[in-house]
C-alpha cells in the first residue's frame, strides 16, 4: 500500500485556506478538448496496442498512456486560463467501464499515468504562474447502475453488483492515490447506489492508507424534473451522501447553468460543506454539440456567484479553456459561498425525496 506524499497530507489544509479566500476554479470539458485535436485510431492505439482486437477509438483515458502528450497540454491549457485544480483523464478507468474495450488489466497502469501527467503539468503550471494548483483524480458514474436494469422486460435484473462496483471503484482510486492526486472526485453521479458504493470503496482506502484525501461529490440531474436519472431530488440525494462528509457537494453535466439555477440553489441552502457547480456549455444541440459561448456561461455562473451560491466553479461538456477565463473573471470579485450554520439535530432521511424528523 502507497503512502501519502508531502503534497498529497498538506493538500486539504490548502485547498481549505484557498477556498476560505475565494471561489475556486476548476477545469472544463477534457473530452470536448481532445475532440478539437481530431485524433486518428492510431493516436489511441499508439505502438503499444496496434494488434489490440477491439476498436479503441473513442477511449479517451487510454491517450494518457498513448499520447500523453495531447492530455498534458490540455491540462496545462487549464491551469493558464485560470483553473485552480484540474480533474485526471479518468473518467472511464474502471474495470468495469474498461471492459467495453477488452482492457480491464491495464486499469492500475491507467489511473497512474494519468494522475502522473496532471500531477507533472501542475508543477510545471506552478513554476509558471506562481500558484499552488491542484490535481483532482476524476471517479465517474460507470457504465452500469446498481439502481436500474437495463432490461425493461427484467426490472428485478442488475448488470453488477454491489461488490464489483465497490471493487471497482477500490482499484481505481488506490491508483490514483498513487499517481499523486490531492482529491477525490465522485462526479456525475446519475445512480445514488454507485456514489455510496465509491464512497464505501474510499473509506476503505483511508482505512489501509491510515489517511484521508479531501473528497469531492457531484450530482447529475438529468432534467428539468429536478431529479437524478435513479429518481432523488437534490435534497435526497444530499441525505444519501452526506455521512460522507464530503469536502464540497455539487451539480454538473446533463444541464447547462441557466438550468440548473433552482438546484443549486436548493443545494446551497442545504450543504454544510462546500457547493461546487460545473454545467455543460448549454444544452446539447441537433447534432450533440453544445452552442453556450464563454460569455453566456459566465453571466450565468457570476449570477450564482453573487447570490453567494459557489465555492467552486467550472465547466463540463463543451467548455474550452476560454469559458474557464471568462468564468473566472465573472466571479472574482464575488465572495465564496458560506455554508448555513448547524441548526439543531435530527433524523434526516432519503427515498426519492427527503424526509426529516424532529
Amino acid at each position: 500500500m502507497s503512502t501519502l506524499t508531502y503534497r498529497q497530507t498538506h493538500a486539504a489544509a490548502e485547498l481549505r485556506h484557498l477556498l476560505a479566500q475565494r471561489i475556486v476554479l476548476l477545469d472544463g470539458a477534457m473530452g470536448t478538448m481532445i475532440q478539437q485535436h481530431q485524433l486518428s485510431d492510431a493516436d489511441f492505439r499508439g505502438n503499444r496496442f496496434k494488434s489490440h482486437p477491439h476498436d479503441l477509438k473513442g477511449n479517451n483515458d487510454l491517450l494518457s498512456l498513448t499520447r500523453p502528450d495531447v492530455i498534458e497540454g490540455i491540462h496545462l491549457q487549464y491551469f493558464e486560463a485560470g483553473a485552480d485544480m484540474v480533474e485526471t483523464n479518468t473518467f472511464s478507468s474502471t474495470a468495469i467501464a474498461q471492459a467495453d474495450y477488452k482492457l480491464e488489466p491495464l486499469v492500475t497502469e491507467l489511473n497512474i499515468a494519468a494522475a502522473r501527467v496532471a500531477v507533472q503539468t501542475a508543477f510545471r503550471a506552478e513554476a509558471k504562474l506562481g500558484r499552488r494548483c491542484f490535481v483532482a483524480g476524476a471517479l465517474g458514474p460507470l457504465n452500469r447502475t446498481l439502481s436500474m436494469s437495463p432490461d425493461v422486460n427484467r426490472p428485478d435484473f442488475r448488470a453488477v453488483n454491489w461488490d464489483k462496483v465497490v471493487a471497482a471503484y477500490l482499484e481505481q482510486a488506490h491508483a490514483l492515490v498513487t499517481g499523486g492526486v490531492d482529491v477525490l472526485l465522485v462526479e456525475t453521479i446519475f445512480d445514488t447506489l454507485n456514489a455510496k458504493a465509491a464512497v464505501f470503496a474510499l473509506e476503505q482506502l483511508f482505512d489501509e492508507l491510515g489517511a484521508r484525501l479531501p473528497v469531492m461529490i457531484s450530482v447529475t440531474i438529468t432534467d428539468n424534473s429536478g431529479r437524478t436519472l435513479s429518481g432523488q431530488t437534490v435534497g435526497a440525494f444530499y441525505n444519501s451522501i452526506r455521512h460522507a462528509h464530503p469536502l464540497s457537494i455539487g451539480i454538473n453535466c446533463a444541464l447547462g447553468g441557466a438550468q440548473m439555477r433552482p438546484y443549486v440553489e436548493e443545494l446551497a441552502g442545504l450543504a454544510e460543506c462546500y457547493v461546487s457547480c460545473y454545467p455543460n456549455a448549454g444544452l446539447p444541440n441537433t447534432f450533440g454539440g453544445y452552442d453556450e459561448t464563454p460569455a453566456t456561461m459566465a453571466r450565468v455562473l457570476g449570477d450564482f456567484a453573487a447570490n453567494g451560491w459557489l465555492n467552486i466553479v467550472g465547466g463540463c461538456c463543451g467548455s474550452t479553456p476560454a469559458h474557464i477565463t471568462a468564468i473566472a473573471q465573472a466571479v472574482k470579485q464575488s465572495k465564496p459561498h458560506v455554508p448555513p450554520a448547524a441548526t439543531e439535530r435530527r433524523l434526516q432521511l432519503s427515498g426519492l425525496e427527503p424526509l426529516a424528523i424532529a
